[in-house]
């Protein structure tokens, strides 16, 4: 019965621990900037060529 009650405690303090740095780890979804991402001039274009060649 001791075992069952430390690996709960572990199990919580895991879970609250990882709760935690999940929100202090500073990575946060932000919409793309498109001026900063790089285009070929084929499709700022609009050209396409078929997959095979």
């Amino acid at each position: 019965m001791f075992i069952v009650l430390v690996l709960s405690a572990l199990a919580l303090w895991a879970l609250i621990a990882t709760i935690v740095e999940l929100r202090r780890d500073g990575f946060r979804r932000t919409p793309t900037d498109w001026t900063r991402v790089a285009e070929s001039e084929r499709t700022a274009r609009g050209e396409s060529r078929p997959a095979h060649l």
